[in-house]
């Protein structure tokens, strides 16, 4: 298949479904880094998918090796072997029930479950909302990580949008990065909290703990903003809303004001003498739920706004809290 010169905006390659595209670089994209060029023919396709390609030599330039920052003159040969690597997913379908809240043909919105860990890792190979995924839809098994573009932490229950295509998993996470894409959450700490507030501390890896992350210098920005719910003896009941998603922040930017969230067992402490410690110290998990979420359809640009009850675990806390 070759690239009808002069009209590159009206080619997009499938990269996704076929194993080797064959194409011709325009000559107005002549002085383009390679990358670039690509980006340019692929739009449905993030650049840095793109660039792993080249990286992961799935990319020859007049049937030889090329790299990410080699310009283009145009004229120029491309093949591309963009078909998922199956090393990529090589994760077992299972059937573990799953909530959906709604799901057309370019996205699912999961509500998930406390104690259900989001993609398997070291110790979590199978039991994951990505096996469970796979089972639900067996196509997602063609899309990296099965659609998964952002993550709760296991303990963590609430809502996560899958995308069901990869050009829906790049506007997806171009929305990530963007920070267009809103997300609240409900979270009790321990402590009262007397006013609402804002933290802007970068988050990292911790520099002696490495399982765990911290507010360091060297982290990457994170803002978090919190208002107050309602207060209790001993704790008090917060929405957060994240500008950005680093690993754990809301966990982190807590503890970080002196209000870490109840149950964490990473970032948590004692609760302070209260008429409700005991009842703060034996909740089994960090009191944090994804309550809201907001994103455009990647396919109209249509506003999409979902909610979830409170889980009955945190519900039934705050009843006797009361």
């Amino acid at each position: 298949m070759k690239d009808p010169v002069g009209k590159p905006e009206d080619y997009t390659p499938n990269l996704a479904t076929l194993k080797g595209i064959n194409f011709v670089i325009p000559m107005q994209f002549a002085g383009l880094r390679l990358d670039q060029a690509l980006a340019k023919l692929a739009p449905d396709h993030s650049r840095s998918r793109l660039q792993s390609w080249i990286r992961d030599e799935k990319v020859t330039l007049d049937g030889g090796p090329c790299h990410i920052r080699q310009k283009v003159w145009g004229g120029e040969s491309v093949c591309i072997e963009g078909s998922p690597d199956p090393a990529e997913m090589p994760h077992a379908p299972e059937d573990i029930e799953l909530s959906v809240l709604f799901e057309d043909d370019f996205l699912i919105v999961i509500d998930k479950p406390a104690g259900l860990v989001v993609h398997p890792g070291s110790g979590n190979r199978e039991g994951t909302l990505l096996n469970a995924l796979l089972h639900h839809e067996p196509s997602l098994s063609a899309i990296p990580r099965a659609g998964i573009v952002h993550r709760l932490d296991k303990e963590t229950s609430g809502l996560l949008v899958v995308a069901k295509t990869l050009p829906s998993q790049t506007s997806l996470v171009r929305q990530l990065q963007g920070r267009t894409v809103k997300r609240q959450y409900v979270a009790l700490v321990h402590g009262i909290v007397k006013h609402d507030g804002t933290v802007d501390a970068s988050v990292g890896r911790h520099p002696t703990h490495r399982t765990k992350m911290a507010v360091v210098g060297s982290g990457k920005s994170a803002r978090t903003h919190y208002s107050v719910i309602e207060t209790f003896s001993g704790c008090t009941l917060l929405e957060c809303s994240l500008e950005s998603g680093r690993t754990h922040q809301i966990r982190v930017h807590m503890q970080h004001i002196g209000h870490p969230l109840v149950g964490d067992p990473v970032y948590g402490k004692k609760p302070l003498p209260s008429e409700n410690s005991t009842l703060l110290s034996a909740f089994p998990r960090q009191a944090l739920h994804a309550r809201r979420l907001s994103f455009a359809h990647p396919e109209n640009g249509e506003l999409m706004t979902f909610e979830s009850a409170l889980p009955e675990d945190i519900s039934h806390l705050l009843e006797k809290l009361k």
